[in-house]
């Protein structure tokens, strides 16, 4: 199980990759959402604002009121952001959940 430190390192590491060069495209890709992300197993959920294809304000919060609603486990967060993880196979078999409308779930995917 990761930690709580290495999961909010994912998900800074997240938001850094949607600002590097390769992110540029993403970027233009506009969606202005609150995001929220909770870890089942270790029962914390990080926030932030996904605007203009980058995360900003990344925080724990206490409940996982985001526009998007992303639910996994700590290490599939850690896996999904180092790559060794396929978003949509996460998703497909039920190791990411998603709460959020179809339009940003076809946005979330692009930058993702």
């Amino acid at each position: 199980m990761a930690t709580v430190e290495e999961c909010e390192a994912a998900m800074h590491k997240l938001a850094d990759r949607l600002k590097s060069p390769d992110g540029a495209q993403a970027r233009g890709k506009l969606i202005d959402r609150s995001i929220s992300c909770h870890l089942r197993d270790l029962d914390v959920t990080f926030g932030g604002r996904l605007r203009g294809g980058d995360i900003v304000d990344i925080h724990r919060t206490p409940a996982p009121d985001g526009q998007l609603k992303l639910t996994t486990s700590s290490d599939d967060l850690v896996a999904l952001v180092d790559g060794q993880l396929n978003f949509a196979k996460a998703w497909a078999s039920g190791r990411l959940k998603i709460d959020a409308s179809v339009f940003d779930l076809i946005k979330l995917r692009s930058l993702l």
